[in-house]
């Protein structure tokens, strides 16, 4: 009997041993709390507002992007420019001077103050605040609007934080009116193509994809007021501008409309560029600088695809949105030059030439235009195409972004970015740090819909 026991007490010794040293899979998620939805408020998926003949508009911010939004206004049917707004007076003027040029009347003007904004925000003859400020002010100038009953469109980055995030969700819900983030990277011809070819499934079902914002805004820092974006990058780490890279590759994901992201990793370089840029900008020294030269962001979905993200504005690295869609069946990337690659199936040919390994076919130049052409977006007619590369904005991009808008609102129909999008996209910045800062470590994403993230069943546009 002792020896039995000596036996079985041996044996539970050895497997306890043995599970102790065995590698064990430890989750080291940060979980991130997110707020209950408030009583009385539904999510605003789907959100409509009610049919309009003309939309009536404040500018907010008349520098580089606002001056260029209120002339790009012009061109769109069906709108009024009621008042245009920003901290210098000189700016208002040179915006109302175009007004007149383009033959539209003069706007109400507001500035010289630093809360100038907050009278054009309290006019009953305004639909929608456009905004266009320095980073900052974004959510609290949308924050004032909605309460005052107006629709928001913010630049991006609409906001910097998860409480901004949260407030603006929250404004959104409650006062039922839209708040959109002007994410023009969705408009690139390419973007809208290679989408519309995911909707029909020419590139299988998509794992993975990428996307970026490498700019060298060296040639740029003194362009902008009082230095505002070069002392963010200075105060702020992890990818403090997301949205151009992201956007697109969400849509084509189907994110909050059938999946959701789940869980990002951060990691990034030391700052080895942005001090030098701050001592040549400001002749000051610089001893303390945030943010990394170059941020990766790697996302995993619910649903296991795969999305990186990558931030560089401090080195002389090309212009890159590293926009890739990856597929099962396919491939679309536009960096360095643009190309799709599908099986020779896809193609339609009468013979099947399996010329490249796998039995891929990589198009491009000509080739490339003729696939393309055959899955033009929907919502890119050819007048709106010749119009939209006349007026120009990033290639005719912005134009088209600005027309979406007002077509939607003016038909009541839903938008094609909403609140949950502006939330997905913008929380890179804070979660990232999250991530960096606790030796990149995996953080949670939170269900910004609430419970809502599978409601609809894919991206589409409303027509």
């Amino acid at each position: 009997m002792k020896r039995t026991l000596k036996s079985i007490l041996a044996v539970v010794v050895v497997v306890a041993t043995l599970i102790s040293c065995a590698p064990r899979q430890i989750d080291r998620t940060i979980r991130i709390q997110s707020p209950s939805r408030p009583a009385g408020q539904k999510d605003v998926i789907g959100l409509t507002n009610e049919p309009m003949d003309v939309v009536r508009i404040g500018f907010v911010g008349l520098g580089m992007r606002g001056a260029d939004a209120v002339n790009r206004y012009t061109y769109v049917p069906g709108i009024e420019i009621k008042a245009v707004c920003d901290l210098e007076n000189e700016k208002v003027e040179r915006v109302q001077q175009n007004l007149v040029a383009r033959n539209f009347p003069e706007a109400a003007g507001y500035g010289g103050e630093e809360e100038s904004w907050k009278q054009l925000c309290d006019r009953d003859d305004i639909d929608l605040v456009y905004i266009c400020t320095d980073w900052k002010h974004h959510t609290p100038i949308a924050l004032y609007a909605m309460e005052h009953g107006k629709h928001v469109a913010i630049e991006v980055p609409a906001a910097q934080s998860m409480k901004e995030i949260w407030d603006l969700i929250n404004a959104s819900e409650k006062t039922r009116k839209h708040c959109i983030m002007l994410e023009n990277c969705c408009y690139d011809f390419f973007e809208l193509t290679a989408l519309e070819m995911s909707r029909q499934g020419v590139f299988g079902e998509l794992i993975h994809g990428q996307g970026s914002y490498h700019h060298n805004l060296d040639p740029y820092w003194d362009a902008y007021w009082n230095n505002w974006r070069l002392d963010f990058n200075q105060e702020h780490r992890g990818d403090v501008y997301p949205t151009h890279g992201l956007g697109p590759v969400c849509q084509a994901f189907n994110i909050h409309r059938g999946d959701r992201l789940k869980t990002l990793v951060a990691m990034d370089t030391d700052p080895f560029n942005g001090p030098k840029h701050v001592e040549s900008h400001t002749g000051q020294p610089c001893e303390n600088f945030e943010n990394g030269d170059v941020t990766n962001t790697l996302l995993r979905t619910e649903k296991g695809k795969t999305i990186l993200i990558q931030h560089d504005v401090m080195t002389p690295r090309p212009y890159d949105r590293m926009y890739q869609l990856v597929g099962t069946d396919g491939y679309a990337g536009k960096y360095p030059v643009q190309q799709i690659c599908v099986r020779e199936e896809a193609l339609n040919d009468q013979e099947v030439k399996y010329d490249q390994l796998g039995g891929e076919r990589v198009l491009m130049g000509a080739e490339l235009q003729e696939m393309m052409s055959r899955y033009r977006s929907p919502i890119l007619t050819p007048e709106l195409e010749e119009l939209a590369k006349h007026v120009g904005g990033h290639g005719g991009m912005d134009f088209i972004m600005d027309y979406r808008l007002i077509y939607c609102m003016r038909k009541g129909l839903p938008l094609d970015m909403d609140v949950y999008d502006l939330a997905e996209w913008c929380c890179l910045g804070e979660l990232g740090r999250i991530s960096i800062e606790n030796g990149n470590a995996p953080v949670e994403i939170p269900d910004f819909t609430r419970g809502a993230w599978d409601k609809v069943d894919g991206f589409h546009y409303a027509l």
